[in-house]
């Protein structure tokens, strides 16, 4: 496949399922061509006079700095929006800043709480925009995750990803990412703390009934697998439910014997911030099996990617 042949511009990022399998592969692709460029002391001005407006509802270090550093890296320009400068749907509608903006930007990133923050900016802004975070998908963070899965091992098909843990955004989209590129992931869960039901029937839906399941037994799950991948069980927003989070949660951390249980080969991911002594020992997030940091490294790079084709 040829990635000229794959044109994205003006595109947007609300779901994982906004991409094909040939657009995702393309998008990486070229995230890893800029990232071998910028090796290379080489410059991309792809974005060159361009700007991203980045809205955030909620706190960053990983998605504020990446998005920020790579419209510089690519030439352009990012505007950092802070919940009080904007108070969405409060001080102004969605629509009207998501029409303001389109006047001044080329691209919109939004980091919300409500999924349908990002997809009404999404319905009225006439720029790309990109979901940096919403409480339903994290699509930044599976490209980057698909990114650092394919340097690892040389490709994806075929790689078995367990997934320990919450059933949350993070794991709705690399569901459906993984679905495209031929992932076979299995998801540990405690009783209704399963992901979304329809997600996991689309992902089936596009890799087959094998390319997800579904289990409440860590062990039997992470059996075998390439990868294993965890994260927080308190997020940003459910910090009323943690001490229930935390029962329903017990023998679910990512350790020592965890990772026995898969063979001891398994790489370890967290998209982080990671929780030291919760969901996952110090001595394994910190440990020679944890990718984790080009997990966060890479967030860069295929987010560049993106913009480098949709803006």
């Amino acid at each position: 496949m040829k990635m000229a042949s794959v044109m994205l511009a003006g595109r947007d990022l609300v779901s994982m399922d906004d991409l094909t399998a040939e657009e995702l592969q393309a998008v990486l692709a070229r995230a890893a061509e800029l990232k071998a460029r910028l090796r290379a002391g080489e410059q991309t001005p792809a974005a060159a006079g361009k700007s991203l407006a980045m809205i955030f509802e909620k706190p960053s270090l990983r998605t504020r700095v990446t998005f920020e550093v790579g419209m510089r890296q690519l030439g352009g320009q990012a505007i950092y929006l802070a919940p009080q400068d904007i108070q969405l749907g409060a001080r102004e509608s969605i629509a009207d800043v998501a029409r303001n903006l389109s006047r001044w930007v080329n691209g919109i990133m939004a980091r919300t709480f409500a999924h349908r923050t990002v997809q009404e900016l999404a319905e009225y802004a006439s720029v790309p925009v990109v979901n940096g975070l919403s409480d339903r998908e994290h699509p930044c963070q599976t490209l980057g995750d698909l990114l650092t899965i394919q340097e690892h091992f040389g490709r994806l098909e075929g790689i078995r990803v367990t997934w320990v843990g919450d059933g949350n955004n993070v794991l709705h989209s690399l569901l459906l990412g993984g679905a495209k590129v031929g992932l076979h992931i299995t998801v540990a869960t405690p009783p209704a703390y399963e992901p979304a039901g329809e997600l996991v029937s689309r992902a089936r839906a596009i890799g087959g009934e094998g390319a997800v399941v579904l289990t409440p037994d860590p062990h039997e799950a992470v059996r075998g697998a390439d990868v294993i991948y965890t994260d927080v069980w308190v997020s940003m927003g459910q910090e009323a439910e943690r001490q229930e989070r935390l029962r329903a949660f017990a023998g679910f951390q990512v350790d020592a014997g965890l990772l026995r249980a898969s063979g001891g080969k398994a790489k370890v991911m967290h998209c982080l911030p990671a929780h030291r002594g919760e969901e996952i020992a110090a001595n394994v997030l910190d440990g020679p099996n944890s990718i984790v940091l080009d997990q966060a490294e890479n967030r860069l790079h295929a987010q560049k990617g993106l913009l480098a084709m949709i803006l």
